[in-house]
């Protein structure tokens, strides 16, 4: 008997007995994220990840029948590996905006940011209107860095210099190489707690809406923003939120809204 035929039979007869045939996996959700972002996301001395973002990718993934693969890149990197399609999704407290929105897809927010202008103690920057003729900096390619080009007119900033990573950033505003950092203000309070000498010292308020950043026309796209929907209509984003930024979400907000996939950054 060809093997052929053998397995057919053998196929035939596991139905006809009602046996369960084995299920085949779903292939894992591949996740890119910047390493060194907490509390959004950070990779631990153990090699995993964790964070705000990290538990809803988990659970995204978890109700899709599979798990996340998280794999740590630059942030400029993150672009390019969801438009080449290299990943499935990005995790990194990601902007909806309608720049990005020509090349990527993004799933409905789920966070709505503000910046922080991040100083030594002591510093006499207390308000936007306190960079006028001071050295900025920030991530390059970063919502932050966009904005205080966008604004550098108005704000009067010196000087500004942009870097790869947060941690790079901050160990020159702590050195004193640069007056302040702006970056996202969760993030920054965040890493304050860790460094000595450092603070917020003042808060943007931007409207900024972060979200899971896809491939522009991901077939994974309506299925990931339900999947999100879901999330926030049972509570587990609720959960989440207040799990790592230590109080629950305000009615209304972000965390608790159901919405559809945005078309544009309004």
């Amino acid at each position: 008997m060809s093997l052929t035929r053998r397995i057919t039979l053998g196929l035939t007869t596991a139905l006809a007995l009602g046996l369960a045939l084995p299920a085949f996996a779903q292939d894992a959700l591949r996740v890119g994220a910047y390493p060194a972002n907490p509390p959004w996301e950070n990779k631990t001395e153990a090699g995993t990840f964790e964070g705000f973002e990290v538990d809803i990718a988990n659970e995204v993934a978890r109700r899709m029948g599979t798990t996340a693969d998280i794999e740590g890149m630059d942030f400029k990197a993150l672009f390019v590996a969801s438009a080449s399609g290299r990943v499935d999704a990005v995790i990194s407290s990601l902007t909806i905006t309608d720049e990005r929105l020509e090349s990527q897809s993004f799933t409905q927010p789920y966070f709505e940011g503000a910046l922080g202008i991040g100083v030594k103690e002591g510093s006499d920057i207390t308000s936007v209107e306190g960079l006028k003729g001071k050295v900025v900096g920030s991530v390059a390619t970063s919502f932050p860095e966009s904005w205080l080009k966008e604004n550098a007119e108005t704000v009067g900033f010196a000087e500004y210099k942009s870097y790869d990573t947060t941690s790079n950033l901050l160990t020159d505003l702590l050195s004193g190489r640069i007056d302040a950092a702006v970056n996202d203000v969760v993030g920054l309070r965040y890493a304050f707690t860790q460094m000595q000498g450092l603070t917020v010292g003042a808060e943007v308020v931007t409207g900024e809406k972060f979200a899971m950043m896809m491939p522009k026309g991901s077939d994974k796209l309506e299925a990931v923003n339900q999947h999100i929907s879901d999330m926030k209509a049972d509570g587990t984003m609720a959960a989440i939120y207040e799990k790592w930024l230590g109080v629950p979400p305000a009615a209304g907000s972000f965390a608790v809204t159901p919405m559809p996939v945005p078309t544009s950054a309004n």
